[in-house]
């Protein structure tokens, strides 16, 4: 009896719950990962056709008649449209056809990934070896020779979003995960900010200039870095808030067991099954891998959307915080009933 006493003193009911929740997330780090990477397969990846008459639309059919879906072929009016569009991140690939020539022409951009690019040089080179044609890829944003296989963005942004919600669970283990008040609110989010606007410059620094690993303005990723570490530790303390230490678990579900296998970094987006497909671009890493992509091989385009995503988590972190750490009533704030009158002084 002594020994179950002992376990009923060391493990609590508050901490086998806990046990039971990080059970869980186990679970869910292993579903989604394995589910997401273990099998990429190509899917609906954008694919823009150039050929002179009728022959585009033509093969257009072809390749959109694959199958297994791997293409989501478009027809375009010329090879600098094709380019235009790529540099724009509108479409993964070109096909420039020449009926009078043996030699097609395919227009890739590694810098969104090698994976993806491997991919579409397989599928185009089984098509033109069966239709006994030669394939001539040519790279129109490559991915510098020292980011292997374009991995550097992504795990750029996956530090930057690992140092957001450690930053903020700091806070809340060293203070308790509940702000008392609304002015320790903003002394988290400040501290928050100031750690952002480290981390997002140091991470660009090491990453560009000290590794060479990633192309692209310094000051863009820094800018990126910042947004993206403020917005998962905004939306970090705003879990703990409500949720209190069960928001850090909250968290860790949103930004590494849903968020990195679905942030098109190991496979982009095209090679992922239909769910992380559909979650990675409005998650802080998809969002963040995406810009970082832009910023360093596609001249800093198409970034709207994910900066806007980002955003949206930063402020909303933000907003929730303040507000439920408002709600909540000050230690000694109670009402203690009205206060009687003190005895009269004698005469």
């Amino acid at each position: 009896m002594a020994f179950v006493d002992e376990v009923k003193t060391a493990v609590t009911p508050r901490a086998a719950l806990l046990v039971f929740g990080v059970l869980v997330l186990q679970l869910l780090f292993i579903t989604s990962y394995v589910g997401a990477l273990h099998h990429p397969k190509p899917t609906d990846v954008k694919v823009a056709v150039v050929a002179p008459g009728g022959t585009a639309r033509q093969v257009a059919s072809g390749l959109r008649d694959l199958p297994g879906g791997p293409l989501s072929p478009r027809v375009l009016p010329d090879e600098s449209t094709a380019r235009r569009q790529m540099l724009n991140r509108d479409v993964d690939a070109a096909l420039i056809v020449d009926p009078h020539a043996a030699t097609d022409t395919l227009l890739i951009a590694s810098g969104q990934g090698t994976t993806e690019t491997s991919a579409l040089l397989n599928i185009f080179g089984q098509i033109e070896q069966q239709q006994q044609r030669t394939l001539k890829p040519e790279d129109v944003a490559p991915s510098s020779v020292q980011d292997a296989d374009g991995l550097s963005s992504f795990y750029l942004v996956v530090g930057w979003c690992v140092g957001g919600y450690l930053c903020a669970a700091i806070l809340a283990i060293s203070a308790g995960a509940r702000p008392a008040n609304r002015a320790r609110a903003v002394i988290r989010l400040a501290t928050t900010a100031l750690y952002a606007i480290a981390g997002g410059i140091l991470g660009a620094v090491i990453t560009g200039p000290i590794l060479g690993a990633l192309p692209g303005s310094v000051w863009a990723l820094w800018g990126l870095g910042a947004l993206t570490v403020f917005a998962v530790g905004a939306t970090t303390l705003a879990l703990q808030t409500v949720f209190g230490v069960v928001g850090i678990g909250i968290a860790i579900l949103l930004v590494v067991i849903g968020g990195n296998p679905s942030a098109g970094g190991a496979f982009p987006l095209p090679l992922l099954p239909d769910f992380w497909r559909a979650i990675g671009p409005a998650l802080p890493v998809g969002a963040g891998t995406w810009v970082a992509r832009s910023i360093a091989y596609f001249r800093g385009n198409a970034v709207a959307a994910p900066l806007l995503v980002l955003s949206a988590w930063a402020v909303g972190g933000t907003l929730v915080t303040l507000v439920v750490a408002s709600l909540r009533r000050r230690p000694g704030a109670a009402t203690a009933g009205p206060s009687r009158p003190a005895p009269a002084a004698p005469d």
